[in-house]
């Protein structure tokens, strides 16, 4: 399944969960989530997968991954297709 990075900004929170609205900007695209999964791993970055705590406005399919980028933290959001 395709994946494309976009850029969110938060919103807010909505039943518990983050509400995160794209802002339009797409960035990289992958042709598996698991091509830039696989990539993070063998930089050996930390990053968890948080897709179940946030929700994404106007998209289907997401995945949302968390990990800390020069001591700050830092989220990736992906809009599968």
């Amino acid at each position: 399944m395709p994946a494309t990075e976009i850029t969110v900004t938060s919103a807010g929170k909505v039943a518990g969960q983050e509400l995160l609205v794209p802002t339009g900007q797409e960035g990289t695209h992958y042709a598996h989530i698991q091509d830039w999964l696989g990539a993070q791993l063998k930089t050996k970055k930390a990053v968890r997968d948080i897709s179940q705590q946030v929700l994404v406005k106007g998209i289907k399919q997401w995945a949302v991954y968390e990990g800390k980028s020069g001591g700050k933290p830092q989220r990736w959001v992906f809009k599968i297709t």
